[in-house]
């Protein structure tokens, strides 16, 4: 196993995570308006919105990694 596979494995690893992220943030916000309450509703966005764009820079992150191990491991 060379350092390119290993970077290709480490970001689909990152990428994997942030997709779990993802989901996370799409069922919390899907959660938050059966809530009914709009105060309520705007506490859980506003940890959902810092997630959801942690999330979304892991998956770009993590498919960067994957296109440059594969680019450079060739």
């Amino acid at each position: 196993m060379t350092i390119w596979d290993g970077l290709i494995w480490g970001g689909t690893v990152l990428t994997v995570a942030g997709l779990a992220a993802l989901c996370w943030c799409i069922l919390t916000a899907a959660r938050a308006r059966k809530l009914g309450n709009d105060d309520a509703m705007r506490s859980v966005m506003r940890k959902v919105v810092a997630v959801n764009m942690a999330a979304l820079a892991a998956s770009v992150f993590g498919l960067m990694f994957v296109i440059l191990g594969i680019a450079l491991g060739k």
